[in-house]
């Protein structure tokens, strides 16, 4: 009787894990669809900075505030607003400088660095920004990357042409295998977007005088798994 009754409660405990196999099992397909949106910037974001150096700490930071002081200066009168103006990155260094013989390295004096993030709303402002950064104390550049202010609009449109890459990939595929495409089981958004940012370096020391500057495009992905059901 125990047996029995063993062998019933396993066969009712494996009913249910028999009938999740057959479902896992089904016919499906898997795709993945790609999206892409070109669209025009409207939106650059500069990294700049200041370095000084000097024979003390306090006087290498007092220096370095007080050109970071004419850069905030010139940026605002180029009509960049307060919001636009963010530092990310301040560090106070020694400068080591290595001693013949073997002797330990001394401390010749201290290098302070203040970066700062701009961003520019009017593209056409661009180089006089980057002209104006320059002229006063900014002698550190490194890099002018591009972007959208609201890029929902652009990465909405490129989700929906994902999805309908994944539809067209699989329609072509069962069409090819001689089997139908049944509902859609499951849609998974992957990866996300990373626009190519056009971008150029310079300097301490390089003139800035009638930056050119090329927006060019900036390109945003999207990416879908879709899983669909077969109907043979």
């Amino acid at each position: 009787m125990r047996i029995l009754t063993a062998l019933a409660l396993a066969t009712a405990i494996a009913l249910p894990f028999a009938a999740m196999a057959q479902e896992v099992q089904s016919p499906r397909i898997t795709v993945t669809g790609e999206g892409r949106v070109d669209a025009r910037p409207d939106m650059a974001t500069i990294t700049l900075g200041v370095m000084t150096e000097a024979a003390t700490a306090a006087e290498a930071m007092a220096a370095n505030s007080a050109e970071l002081a004419k850069v905030l200066e010139r940026l605002r009168a180029a009509g960049i607003a307060d919001r636009d103006l963010q530092t990310t990155g301040l560090s106070l260094n020694a400068n080591w400088q290595s001693t013949r013989d073997n002797a330990p390295p001394v401390i010749t004096g201290y290098i302070a660095q203040n970066m700062l993030t701009v961003r520019v709303r009017a593209l056409d402002t661009l180089g006089g920004v980057l002209d104006a950064a320059v002229q006063d104390g900014a002698n550190t550049l490194n890099g002018v990357g591009f972007g959208l202010t609201d890029p929902d609009p652009a990465m909405d449109e490129a989700r929906k042409r994902a999805v309908a890459d994944a539809v067209a990939k699989a329609t072509l595929l069962t069409g090819a295998a001689g089997v139908g495409l049944g509902p859609i089981i499951e849609i998974t958004e992957g990866g996300g977007y990373a626009p190519p940012m056009p971008q150029f370096r310079m300097e301490a020391g390089m003139a800035a005088d009638a930056v050119p500057v090329a927006e060019g495009e900036v390109t945003m992905t999207a990416q879908v798994t879709v899983i669909f059901a077969l109907e043979q």
